[in-house]
């Protein structure tokens, strides 16, 4: 029974780290997005700088900026499961059935898109070349930063990926523990059946045997 309920808590164990790294998963997939957003606001800054460029055309490389920088924005305020993707705390997940102790527990790093990298390139105007140059270094910060959390998630997939591999290889080992206390040696019951069985057809064969035998000799009386 012990082993039984020490299966059932490190299946739960092994779904608390799967899910935490669909978590990062999902985190990582809104980072590319966001990525190629920043870039392409990198790009639209430096093309802002043309001094063949017109007042007009700045404007339209300024909507095209504050159209990216709202989405990243938005990304900021995306969920998974209704627990927040991107607001940097940092996630306790239980690593192991036995209590969720110190030992028990990975500190999940989490990412914050609502810091001050990537809401000053963000808020950034390119309308004129001044502030143009600005956001150049503001998109170059944000994307320095984009990286390292992007590092920081695949780290988190890697470590809980392994304690992912540690909890499905104690399950099946206390799976076949408890199989070898409770289920039936198909082999050695199947065996003992063959021998009883004929331990069974050769009696009754005796007893027959037995049986024939006075009528036998009362055929050689008479």
């Amino acid at each position: 029974m012990k082993l039984s309920a020490q299966v059932a808590r490190t299946s739960a164990a092994l779904d608390n780290v799967n899910n935490a790294i669909s978590f990062n998963q999902t985190q990582d997939g809104y980072l590319q997005q966001v990525n190629t957003a920043l870039s392409r606001m990198s790009e639209l800054a430096v093309q802002a700088q043309d001094v063949t460029k017109t007042t007009t055309d700045r404007a339209l490389y300024q909507q095209e900026y504050s159209s990216l920088g709202a989405y990243v924005n938005n990304v900021s305020t995306q969920s998974f499961n209704g627990v927040s993707l991107f607001n940097g705390a940092t996630l306790s997940v239980t690593t192991d059935g036995e209590g969720g102790g110190t030992n028990s527990i990975y500190s999940n790093t989490g990412v914050d898109l609502t810091g001050a990298s990537y809401t000053t390139a963000t808020s950034d105007n390119i309308t004129a070349v001044s502030n143009a140059v600005t956001a150049v270094t503001d998109t170059q910060n944000a994307i320095q930063k984009l990286a390292s959390d992007r590092a920081s998630i695949g780290a988190n997939e890697e470590s809980l990926g392994y304690y992912a591999n540690q909890l499905s290889s104690l399950s099946n080992n206390l799976q076949a523990a408890t199989s070898r206390i409770t289920d039936v040696d198909v082999a050695t019951e199947s065996t003992n059946y063959a021998k009883e069985n004929v331990l069974v057809q050769s009696s009754t064969a005796m007893l027959a045997q037995a049986n024939s035998m006075p009528d036998s000799l009362l055929k050689l009386m008479s």
